[in-house]
């Protein structure tokens, strides 16, 4: 690549799309749960329920689903669908305003589960979701959770 080249610059004013950001945070999830010696690889893209299948030493592999968002402040949500197939969800956060660094959230499904928002309306009875701002709050404990722990065996 030459010096003077440039990545040409999307609507949102990133260098990339959102699928580009999407299949980054998936390796990314991937490769720190390797480093963490939880050896883990992406799944094919657009596999039903989960992104990245990880196999922790004397457990059962496990699937984990993985949801990114650029951080900013208000009403905007990560969500995924109660009937999704996965063990695990992992939520980055890239810097935006208010937050200058990255943040990755490895939560156990009954977790991510219990401390969900739910609807009542019918077309949205599977539907579950925190707001951006409010995931550091409640999962901090399972921030680079990276070896798989529950919250009480971890330490």
């Amino acid at each position: 690549m030459s010096e003077d080249s440039t990545a040409a610059v999307g609507s949102r004013g990133r260098a990339y799309t959102t699928k580009q950001m999407g299949d980054a945070c998936e390796m990314l999830v991937a490769a720190e749960l390797t480093l963490a010696g939880v050896p883990a690889l992406k799944a094919p893209d657009y596999w039903p329920g989960y992104d990245v299948i990880a196999q922790p030493r004397g457990a059962a592999p496990q699937k984990i689903s993985v949801k990114s968002r650029t951080f900013k402040k208000g009403a905007a949500f990560v969500s995924y669908s109660a009937v999704d197939d996965f063990d695990w969800l992992a939520i980055v956060l890239l810097p935006g305003e208010g937050c200058p660094s990255r943040h990755i959230y490895v939560v156990p499904r009954s977790i991510a589960d219990k401390n969900a928002r739910t609807y009542v309306a019918q077309k949205m009875l599977n539907h579950r979701e925190y707001r951006i701002d409010e995931v550091g709050r409640k999962f901090a404990e399972y921030e680079n959770n990276f070896s798989l722990r529950e919250a009480e065996n971890r330490g």
